[in-house]
């Protein structure tokens, strides 16, 4: 048995490798135990050449999601801004309107009932989360607000009330049942003004048949691109002037938006920003109106209580959208940095086996010798 292996190895074929000169060879294809080595930061990974092969494949797709998902975030940001800046000419108009007629009927004694300041006895919360996740902590931070608010009424011995809007917020307070809901809104993909006058209806009832003294609005605002604030506001009674202004009695209505476009740089889809300023037309002081003024305000108000309502909407989806594409561009970076390490580590792995097995070839043969 053993004559027949060794004529596998014919004596002029191995008569050139000796031990030095097989040894000096490898030492170019293999680490000097002496050579000064750097540590690295990548702890290490333990498995197959396949198991490696399967994660770098399943990194690679990981990254096409979320670099889809972060384009198409960034395109619907877009949209959700137009959206909030085309409607704003409509509610600074209203705005003035109510603002004159307010001035007119300051001296006749009328009662409106949607600007009555009453004693708080009870309160309603208005709180406006996304229906889905991937977003970073944008959720989390309406929820935390909303707690830390609810937390400062039972301070005041006030009693509350929450409505929740959005599929998160809902599924938030089902599991908190101590926590008092009078209902669950859904909102779809785009916010409508149906979606608006539902819960403009259920506020406005809650406020005028006096089952709460004061309705407060809880949404996230807009601010930028990587930013943006939760902030409570004042809905009902409105303010005399017919602003929003949060529970401090500061209005924060903002003349400015920040606007997002795709645009290609580098052969690559990226986001360019620019700022919008819109002007606030000026009212006629010599504006006359046939009818009423009190008509006219039963009549503008809810009208004015649900644009306030759909921007608040749409200002928390543009926030949401704004903050999944923040998330899935970390995610797409992480997905980068993470194949690297991979690639590193399968490529280490490979070359170790390939070593490995030119040297049981190289000691096969010196045994022959």
């Amino acid at each position: 048995m053993s004559s027949s292996h060794l004529s596998i190895f014919p004596s002029h074929k191995l008569s050139h490798l000796s031990s030095h000169s097989s040894l000096s060879s490898l030492s170019s294809f293999l680490p000097s135990p002496l050579a000064p080595t750097t540590p690295r930061p990548s702890t290490t990974i333990h498995c197959s050449l396949r198991d490696l092969r399967d994660r770098i494949d399943s990194v690679k797709n990981t990254q096409k999601i979320t670099e889809a998902m972060k384009l198409v975030a960034a395109a619907k940001v877009r949209r959700a801004q137009e959206a909030v800046v085309s409607s704003r000419p409509f509610s600074e108009t209203l705005v003035e309107v109510l603002y004159n007629i307010n001035t007119q009927l300051q001296t006749d004694d009328i009662d409106v009932p949607l600007t009555k300041v009453r004693p708080v006895r009870k309160l309603a919360l208005v709180v406006v989360t996304g229906d889905r996740g991937l977003c970073g902590g944008f959720n989390n931070a309406v929820l935390k607000k909303a707690e830390s608010r609810i937390a400062e009424i039972k301070v005041l011995g006030l009693d509350f009330i929450v409505i929740s809007v959005g599929k998160k917020g809902n599924t938030y307070f089902l599991r908190r049942p101590h926590i008092p809901v009078d209902r669950f809104l859904d909102l779809g993909n785009l916010p409508t003004t149906k979606d608006a006058q539902a819960i403009a209806d259920d506020v406005f009832s809650l406020f005028v048949s006096e089952e709460v003294d004061k309705v407060e609005l809880l949404y996230t605002k807009f601010v930028s691109l990587v930013k943006s604030d939760p902030v409570i506001h004042t809905l009902l009674p409105l303010s005399p002037k017919g602003e929003i202004c949060d529970i401090n009695g500061v209005c924060v209505d903002a003349a400015e938006d920040e606007l997002f476009r795709l645009t290609t740089k580098e052969g690559k889809l990226t986001v360019e920003r620019e700022t919008v300023r819109t002007p606030t037309p000026a009212f006629s002081p010599i504006l006359q109106f046939e009818q009423d003024p009190v008509q006219i305000l039963d009549a503008l108000l809810p009208l004015y209580l649900n644009s306030q309502i759909l921007r608040a909407l749409q200002e928390s989806l543009a926030s949401e959208l704004a903050a999944r594409m923040s998330a899935m561009s970390s995610a797409t970076d992480n997905a980068i940095e993470l194949k690297k390490n991979l690639s590193m580590a399968y490529n280490r792995k490979r070359q170790a086996k390939i070593t490995g097995e030119i040297l049981e070839i190289v000691a096969g043969a010196e045994a022959l010798i």
